[in-house]
């Protein structure tokens, strides 16, 4: 991430490929809803999605209710989707266009979800970057979700770094405070199995 080159390969990847083509599709995101439902907070709360791309997160939070939702992509074609498919209930959502590193929000987040795009942070800076924005910006709950070390190597032809719940709490122990790590078998439409671990935070 961090470059023309990545934001021009995530435009290709949604432009040129259907949902049922891309691995990370999921019809409903359980795990996170179930995520975001166990920190009580009211339907008020500020939520973040970070690389959502076009997945289903959205349109499931609008269903329950939930008033405050920004979805933040490096792919300009990702957030077209989900804006075409929302219809008018595109005009709830805050959309936001940018690498997660360059990232400047102006406000504080209650909830910040991050389904597998931390992971393809491979350098040392760019961690450094997503933690201190993390630090800076988040209020309330993290949720990241990662390839675990059982899990691919690659996405979308793309190197990654594998966590396990020691290595991904460990990243984030300076400011956060770990909830709850759980071992996620994720089935893709391929019908392949990939193993995430995802992990929930407070701020301390």
């Amino acid at each position: 991430m961090g470059s023309p080159t990545n934001k021009n390969h995530w435009d290709t990847v949604y432009e040129t490929k259907n949902p049922d083509q891309v691995s990370w599709t999921q019809e409903r995101p359980e795990t996170s809803l179930n995520f975001i439902a166990s920190f009580g907070l009211g339907k008020d709360a500020r939520i973040i999605d970070i690389g959502g791309g076009d997945s289903n997160l959205i349109d499931c939070l609008l269903d329950e209710g939930y008033q405050d939702i920004t979805l933040l992509d490096i792919s300009e074609k990702a957030l077209e989707k989900v804006k075409i498919r929302l219809g008018d209930r595109a005009k709830k959502v805050t959309f936001i266009a940018t690498d997660i590193t360059e990232f400047k929000p102006d406000h504080h987040y209650d909830i910040w979800h991050d389904r597998a795009t931390f992971h393809f942070l491979t350098e040392q800076e760019q961690i450094l970057k997503y933690l201190s924005i993390t630090e800076k910006n988040v209020k309330g709950f993290l949720i990241l979700g990662t390839f675990s070390k059982n899990g691919p190597t690659k996405c979308s032809g793309l190197e990654i770094k594998q966590y396990d719940e020691e290595s991904m709490t460990g990243q984030f122990e300076t400011h956060f405070e770990k909830i709850e790590c759980t071992s996620i078998d994720h089935t893709t439409p391929f019908n392949t199995i990939q193993n995430f671990t995802f992990c929930s935070f407070k701020k301390q």
